[in-house]
This record gives C-alpha cells, sequence and structure tokens, in this order.
C-alpha cells in the first residue's frame, strides 16, 4: 500500500536502523549502509498511528522492503519518545544473500544500538553462521553476543560448531570469547577458556593455521607455527616459527609492502643452527661431513618501483647459507609456498621451485628506461652454482649495460637501421676476469616479391674490446679487439586459408604456413689471446634458430643456411554472448641448420666425419579442447639420434579428474619422469597420485599417495611421500572459512 509522507520517513528510519544489526564480515557486525532515497514498501493486515503514545504501529503480516532488504515480522513498533523501533514474532532480515532472524528485535534509531532475541545470522559471502541467545550492538563498532555458536556447515547438525560463553567485538579490531570450544557433532574436541581473533574486514591479525608432517629419517616431527600480522594498510607482516625435531628451531619472516603509489615489494629471511649430524657423498665433487652444528639461512628480497610504464627499477636477490639448503628443507619451504608461475600477484613472484634439484640460485638488481626507439638497461647479478665445487671460479656480472636501437627507418629511405651495445665487467674469485664492450650496428633492406614472399638482406658490424685484469693476464694477452663482420639474407612467406566450419563453437578456422630461409656468414675470425669469459659471437641465425652451429670455439668463421616451418591453426570462437574470440589450436615449428664450411670440410687426416647438418629441431604446442593439452620441445640429431626430448601432457574431464605428465631427456645428463593424477573417486573422495623418477641416475626422487575426504563444510586428507632418502607422512584437516591444519 502507498504511505502516508510520515510513515515512509519513519519506516525508513526503522528499516535502517534494524539492517545495522545483520551480522557481517566472519563472524561479527558492521553497519549497512542504504541510500537515504531508496524506495519503502510496507504491507501490513493493520497500519496505526497512536497519537498519545507517539507510536507508529504494523500489525499481522508485516513485510517492509526497503532497497534490496526486505523486513517480515508479526508486528512492527516504532515509538518516537524513546526513539526504539521494535519487531517482533518470526522477524526475519533479508540483505541480498545475507540473512538475521530472532523471535524479537529492538533497536534504538538515534545511537544505532540494539539487540536481536534468540537470533540466527547468515553471511553469504564466507557462508557463515552464527547463533546467540542475544545479540547486543553496545556502541557505533561494538558487539556482544551471548552462548555464541558459529560455523559454515548447513543444516540443523552442523559438522562443527565453535562455541562459547560469551564474545564480545569491535568492529576493526579484536574480538574476545570466554570457554570457547570447537564441537564436532555434539563432542568437545577442543577448549580455551578464552581466545582473541581479529575482527577485520579486510586483512586480519592472527595466527594461521600451522604446517604438521612427520618423517622416519630426515626431521622428524616438523611443526611451523605462522603469524599474521596486519601492520597498516601499506603494511604486513608474517611471522613463522618451526620446530624440526632432528634440526632445531628455524625463526623466519615475511614483509610485504607498499611505499606509495608506484612502489612495492617482499622481504623474506629464515635462521636457524642446525644441530643435525650428516655424512653424505652426492658426486665425486659433492660431499659433507658435518658434526657440528651449522647455521642455515636464506633471503629473499623483490622490489620494484615504477616511475612510469617505460621506466622502472628491480630488485630480486635470492641468497641461501650453502648448496645444501634446499636439498634439506626439500619437503617444506618458503620457496615453495609461494612459488609462482607467472606474475599475476605483485607479492607473490619466486620464480623458482625450491627443490633438491635446483641447480643455481641468480640475484640481480636492474633499472630499465625505454623510449619510442631506444631502450636502456642496466644490471648486476650474482650467481650461486649448487653443483660447482667451488663457486668463486662462476663467472659474475658487475655490472651489465645494455643500450638497444629498435629496427626503424632510416631518414625517409627504405633502409631500416637496429643497434645493439653492451658493457659487461666479468667477475670471479677465481680465474681470468675483466671489462668486455661491444657494439653492433645492423643495416637491412626489406622487400617484397609479390604479396607472397619477403626479402631482407642484412649486414651487421660488431666490434669487440676487452681488457683483463686478474692476475694471469700479461702485457700480450691483457687486452685486445675484433670486428666481425656478419652479412646475411632471409627469405620467407605466409600462406594461410579460412575454413568455414560449425564444430563445438567454432565458426571458422585459419591454417597459416610460415616457411623461412636464412643465410648467415662471418668471415673467419683471428682467435689469438681471446679470454674465456668472452661471450660467444651472436649470427644472424640465432633469432631464427635458437642456436648457432658453433661448437668448436667462441669465435669462428660462420657459412651457414638455416631453414624453418612454422605451422599454425587457429579457431574464432564464440563465447555465451556470441562475441567473437580467438582459439590457437596448433603451433608446429620445424627447423634445422646446414653447415657450408662443414660440407666442404677437407677430410685428409681427419678422425671425425663430416657433420654438416644440425640438430633437427621441433617445437609442438596443441590444445584441441580445454580438455586437452600437450608441448613438445624436442631436437633430434641425424647422426646420433635424439639429443633432446621435453614433453608435457595434461588431461582432465568435466568432473575435475586431471593428469599431468611430463618427461625430460637430455643426452648423457638427464632422463626425468614426472606424473601427477588427481582422480575423483565419488562426489566426497579424491585421490592423488604423483611420481617423480630419475631414470638417468636409477633413482625414485619422490613417490606421493593421497586420499581427501571432503564436506560441505569440512574436509580431511592424508598424503604418504616416500623420496630416495627419507618417509613422510602429512594430515590435513580443512575447515571451511577457518582455513587448512
Amino acid at each position: 500500500m502507498n504511505l502516508p509522507i510520515r510513515w515512509r520517513k519513519y519506516v525508513r528510519v526503522v528499516a535502517g536502523a534494524v539492517i545495522a544489526l545483520c551480522v557481517s564480515g566472519n563472524i561479527y557486525a558492521q553497519d549497512i549502509k542504504v541510500p537515504a532515497d531508496a524506495p519503502v514498501k510496507i504491507e501490513a493486515d493493520n497500519l496505526a498511528y497512536d497519537n498519545d503514545r507517539d507510536v507508529y504501529l504494523a500489525q499481522g503480516s508485516v513485510v517492509i522492503t526497503y532497497g534490496d532488504s526486505v523486513l517480515t515480522a508479526a508486528s512492527v513498533e516504532y515509538n518516537r519518545k524513546n526513539n526504539l523501533a521494535t519487531a517482533e514474532g518470526g522477524v526475519l532480515l533479508k540483505m541480498a544473500e545475507d540473512s538475521l532472524q530472532g523471535d524479537k528485535i529492538v533497536v534504538n534509531v538515534e545511537d544505532k544500538t540494539g539487540t536481536a532475541y534468540n537470533s540466527k545470522a547468515f553471511y553469504a559471502r564466507n557462508h557463515f553462521y552464527i547463533k546467540g541467545d542475544k545479540i547486543e550492538k553496545t556502541g557505533e563498532s561494538t558487539y556482544s553476543i551471548e552462548q555464541p555458536v558459529a560455523t559454515t556447515c548447513d543444516g540443523d547438525s552442523p559438522a562443527w560448531q565453535l562455541i562459547g560463553s560469551k564474545m564480545k567485538v569491535t568492529v576493526e579490531g579484536y574480538g574476545w570469547v570466554t570457554h570457547a570450544r570447537l564441537v564436532t557433532k555434539g563432542t568437545p574436541v577442543f577448549y580455551t577458556p578464552i581466545i582473541a581473533f581479529p575482527a577485520k574486514t579486510k586483512r586480519q591479525t592472527g595466527f594461521l593455521l600451522p604446517h604438521l608432517a612427520y618423517s622416519r629419517d630426515k626431521d622428524g616431527v616438523d611443526v611451523e607455527i605462522p603469524f599474521f600480522w596486519a601492520i597498516n594498510p601499506q603494511l604486513d607482516a608474517t611471522l613463522y616459527s618451526r620446530y624440526i625435531e632432528k634440526r632445531g628451531y628455524q625463526q623466519a619472516a615475511e614483509f610485504r609492502y607498499f611505499a606509495g603509489n608506484r612502489s612495492f615489494g617482499t622481504l623474506y629471511g629464515d635462521y636457524m643452527e642446525d644441530n643435525k649430524h650428516v655424512t653424505e657423498t652426492i658426486s665425486d665433487t659433492k660431499s659433507r661431513d658435518w658434526q657440528e652444528t651449522h647455521k642455515r639461512w636464506s633471503y629473499y628480497l623483490n622490489h620494484q618501483t615504477n616511475f612510469d610504464s617505460q621506466f622502472y627499477v628491480r630488485t630480486d636477490l635470492r641468497r641461501v647459507s650453502d648448496s645444501w639448503y634446499f636439498r634439506d628443507f626439500n619437503s617444506h619451504n618458503y620457496y615453495l609456498t609461494n612459488y609462482a608461475a607467472t606474475e599475476a600477484d605483485p607479492f607473490q613472484k619466486v620464480p623458482f621451485q625450491g627443490k633438491e634439484s635446483l641447480p643455481y640460485l641468480e640475484s640481480s638488481a636492474r633499472l630499465f628506461k625505454g623510449w619510442n626507439n631506444y631502450t636502456l638497461m642496466t644490471r648486476v647479478s650474482f650467481r650461486d652454482d649448487f653443483a660447482a665445487e667451488n663457486n668463486d671460479r662462476t663467472l659474475q656480472q658487475y655490472p651489465e649495460i645494455i643500450l638497444t636501437g629498435i629496427k626503424q627507418p632510416l631518414f625517409s629511405t627504405p633502409v631500416y637501421y637496429e643497434f645493439a651495445g653492451t658493457y659487461d665487467y666479468f667477475y670471479r674469485g677465481e680465474g681470468q676476469k675483466g671489462h668486455y664492450v661491444a657494439f653492433a650496428p645492423t643495416i637491412s633492406l626489406p622487400f617484397n616479391i609479390s604479396n607472397y614472399v619477403k626479402i631482407t638482406p642484412q649486414i651487421t658490424v660488431q666490434e669487440i674490446y676487452w681488457n683483463r685484469d686478474d692476475n694471469q693476464a700479461n702485457s700480450e694477452n691483457r687486452s685486445g679487439d675484433r670486428t666481425v663482420y656478419n652479412a646475411g639474407l632471409s627469405v620467407s612467406s605466409r600462406l594461410s586459408r579460412v575454413f568455414y566450419v560449425n564444430i563445438q563453437n567454432w565458426d571458422k578456422v585459419r591454417h597459416e604456413l610460415k616457411p623461412e630461409i636464412v643465410y648467415s656468414y662471418i668471415p673467419n675470425i683471428r682467435q689469438d689471446n681471446i679470454p674465456d669469459y668472452l661471450p660467444r659471437i651472436s649470427s644472424m641465425i640465432d633469432p631464427f634458430m635458437s642456436f648457432t652451429i658453433s661448437n668448436t670455439n667462441v669465435l669462428m668463421e660462420q657459412n651457414a643456411v638455416a631453414w624453418s616451418l612454422t605451422n599454425t591453426v587457429t579457431a574464432r570462437v564464440k563465447n555465451k554472448t556470441g562475441a567473437p574470440g580467438y582459439l590457437e589450436l596448433l603451433r608446429l615449428k620445424l627447423f634445422q641448420v646446414y653447415d657450408i664450411n662443414e660440407a666442404k670440410k677437407d677430410m685428409a687426416g681427419s678422425t671425425t666425419d663430416r657433420r654438416p647438418l644440425s640438430d633437427f629441431g621441433i617445437e609442438l604446442d596443441l590444445k584441441p579442447h580445454p580438455y586437452f593439452s600437450l608441448a613438445a620441445r624436442n631436437k633430434y640429431s641425424v647422426y646420433s639420434g635424439w639429443k633432446e626430448m621435453n614433453y608435457d601432457l595434461g588431461i582432465s574431464d568435466w568432473r575435475g579428474d586431471k593428469l599431468t605428465f611430463g618427461y625430460r631427456y637430455t643426452m648423457d645428463s638427464i632422463e626425468e619422469i614426472n606424473l601427477d593424477l588427481k582422480a575423483v573417486i565419488t562426489e566426497r573422495l579424491s585421490g592423488k597420485l604423483a611420481v617423480r623418477l630419475d631414470q638417468f641416475n636409477n633413482q625414485t626422487v619422490e613417490n606421493t599417495v593421497g586420499l581427501t575426504y571432503t564436506e560441505q563444510c569440512w574436509g580431511v586428507g592424508m598424503d604418504y611421500t616416500k623420496t630416495h632418502d627419507d618417509d613422510r607422512i602429512m594430515l590435513k584437516i580443512s575447515l571451511a572459512g577457518l582455513g587448512i591444519f
């Protein structure tokens, strides 16, 4: 029915005040703001106004609609003298997907305090239920709940509940629960006389759920308890306390920060005094005999400041105390937990997995500045080579400066030019070290023959200078220079055809062929007195073929032809709204290099045959269906067979079953098999299988089997892992809304 103006005004006040009692956040309440001009509609069997008492009264099947909120009750009364609004009789307040219900709700519309009796609230975002004999809003942001019961489980008999005698909450502050106990199916499993919890709508200070594992040989009992500290809106910290039975205590901390709108970063460090005695030999060059306490540590710093879209500074520092760190902490460490294959999350940029197979760590700091046609990058880097017997022999770059001119027209002519200038100082504690300068301008003249063939002749002149400053250098080999000429010619084409199809949601499929032939010639170069830190001379073949044919020395004559053929199949896809998109179904690239000089080699007195053909390269990416993908990166030698094979296969289905298979092979050094399987056994039960095999060393890296059972609001699982040097059992318990243990 339509309301008189005064009724509309007071109904709006009453509804807004009652809404303020709705429970929000995780298990605490906050005010819900509703626009003052939101339309109000009221339905009731009887509407009345008592002039003597100054009371508005709606009775009988009351329904008040206010914005996206609906209040239903047997009666609603508003007393203007004491500013009290009272809703009684099966009160239910619905706000979008959230709700508050109780026998009676009383609200002071002036100070926005009030009480809900025998009430129950539901907050949809976290699927959280909370009940209480009395939920009282005692101030602007303070609440008190008597006999609170909280859970994320549906139904009248929830699988678990958090129960207390009394709860006091300050929004954006903390809450306290007295006589708190965790109950599962009516059975108490945990009790504490008092417990504090964060009551923040954003980040929450408090303990995170711990990590708990047991390994038979390596660690024993392994417990880690993290504590998250929301220091301010721009800074937070996570403090880790970890006890490893057979090693000792490890303390660690992570800080994440925003320093203004353009700077952000993550700093992590850990430290422990490892008292485990270890004697082992991994190879002829790597062994240890630790009979005393060792100080173990690691740190990680990622910082970036963006001055504009083409000007930034970035620091990536990653160091560990010793080359055994990731072998000893292989099952659980910060770098495994925070590994990210992409940089979508600015605070999760660990680009490597902290496993024992990690070959090295590289730290770097760089400054990048870009213009329309030029870029400048300055970088310093340091590498920890875990396989090296002595890292003092590992080559470092302090610093590297690269100035690049992007390909662009030379004035108004059809000629194009580009260049790359490099300065490096190569440093190491033992061995040759010194300066390196190179500048390489390139001139090219691309032109087309008809609409199908593109020809690009080009010439590069590379000037190289070096100067050694190690103790082994003398007047004859201390410095030197070289001029390298590289003349080349590329011929390429693009042929395509569009097929009209009606398969799944595809309407068109485009097949493109891109054949390409490249010729590169570098005259014979004098190779005497060249320092061993000098980078190899690049050729025109490099950008097309991903490798050079040079394999006998750093500098040599090159006279070679390379070919490549790229097949691409792309489908035009229509989504549910009919808007078109594109999906690359297939990419297959084949390539090879033919060495003309090797083919003409004089065989007189030679002990080796001519081998003019390089390894045959294969790159395959196949994804014909969202449930299937295959990638391959292979190299085949026509003289000795497969040199490298790398396969990644992914298969999944609509139920959630998923299989990933990886195979890695490099002749005479690597042969690995990696398999991960997730199987949906029933609607609630799933299994997992992980296999890591080192076929080259005839060793099982990891075998893991696990089962996980999940219900609507909880889950439990167990993993058993066997490695070449340990057995580990992990129990996982998940309570929806609280986290995973």
